[in-house]
C-alpha cells in the first residue's frame, strides 16, 4: 500500500497539466519513435551491405513506425509527426494556425534526437567508442587502433562522406538521384506527401466507408507502405520536411558537413 501511495503522490505531482505542453512532448516522443526506427532501418541495410535487409525492409519499417507513433501520440496531439500533414490540417480547419510553427520545431527536433541515437547505436557508442582513452582537457581523444570498428565506420572506412560507393549520409537524410532537377525533385515531393495526406485524411472522414475503430494506425501505414513502394525511385521516401531536416542537421554537425545540404 505504501508503494502504491508514493506512485500515485509521484503521478499527481508529475502530472502535465498544460494541454500545449502535452501536446508538444506527445508530438515529440511519437516523432522520436517514427524517425529512429525508420534511420535504423536504413542503418541496418547500409552498413551489412543489405544482407540484412534492403529496400522492402526500409519501407515497411518506415510505415510500421508510422502506425506506432499513432498509437502513442493519436489520442493526446493527433500524431502528426509531421509539419506537411499539421499544415494541411490547418488548411482544412481542424488546426489552429497559430500551433503549426510550434508543432513543426517540436516534430524536427524529434528527428534531430531520433538522428543522435540511430548514431550511437551504429556508430558512437560501441567497442570504437569506449577504446577510446582522454588524454588531456577539455577532451583531446585518441582510439586504440585494435578495437574493433562499429558499424557505420566500418562500413564507410572511418570517412564520412555524402556520395561516393561508401556514403553513410543516406541513413540519415534523403537525396536525389543525380539526374533529377529542382523542379521534379520538388513535384517528386508535393505529389507523394499530398496522396499520403489525401490517404489519411479519406481514412479520417466519418461520411467515408468506416475504418474498424482502432485500426486506423496500421490502415496509415499500409498507405505509407504503398507510396513507398511506388514514389521513390527520384528522391527516397522522405514525405516529410521533419524526417528529413532534423537528421540532415544532424549530419551536418556531427561530421558529413556542408555537402549534406548540396
Amino acid at each position: 500500500k505504501g508503494t502504491t501511495a508514493c506512485l500515485a503522490k509521484a503521478r499527481r505531482l508529475l502530472r502535465i497539466r498544460n494541454r500545449l505542453v502535452r501536446e508538444c512532448l506527445a508530438e515529440l516522443l511519437s516523432t522520436f519513435v517514427l524517425i529512429i526506427i525508420t534511420l535504423s532501418s536504413s542503418a541496418q541495410k547500409i552498413t551489412s551491405f543489405e544482407t540484412k535487409g534492403d529496400l522492402f525492409t526500409t519501407y515497411l519499417a518506415g510505415a510500421l513506425a508510422v502506425m506506432v507513433g499513432i498509437y502513442i501520440a493519436g489520442g493526446i496531439s493527433g500524431a502528426h509527426m509531421n509539419p506537411a500533414f499539421s499544415f494541411a490540417m490547418c488548411l482544412m480547419g481542424q488546426f489552429p494556425w497559430w500551433k503549426l510553427p510550434i508543432f513543426a520545431v517540436v516534430q524536427t527536433l524529434g528527428s534531430f534526437i531520433s538522428a543522435g541515437a540511430v548514431y550511437m547505436l551504429y556508430y558512437g557508442m560501441g567497442e570504437q567508442h569506449w577504446a577510446r582513452v582522454m588524454l588531456g582537457w577539455p577532451g583531446l581523444w585518441t582510439c586504440s587502433a585494435s578495437a574493433p570498428p562499429d558499424a557505420i565506420w566500418h562500413y564507410s572506412n572511418g570517412t564520412l562522406t555524402v556520395s561516393g560507393p561508401r556514403e553513410t549520409a543516406s541513413i540519415f537524410a534523403t537525396y536525389p538521384a543525380d539526374y533529377v532537377s529542382i523542379a521534379n525533385g520538388f513535384l517528386d515531393q508535393v505529389i507523394g506527401t499530398g496522396v499520403v495526406i489525401l490517404g489519411v485524411m479519406g481514412i479520417m472522414d466519418t461520411r467515408n466507408k468506416g475504418v474498424p475503430k482502432g485500426m486506423e494506425p496500421p490502415i496509415v501505414a499500409l498507405v505509407i507502405l504503398s507510396v513507398g513502394c511506388s514514389m521513390t525511385a527520384n528522391c527516397g521516401c522522405p514525405l516529410n520536411p521533419a524526417r528529413d531536416m532534423g537528421p540532415r542537421l544532424f549530419t551536418y554537425v556531427a561530421g558529413w558537413g556542408p555537402e549534406v545540404f548540396r
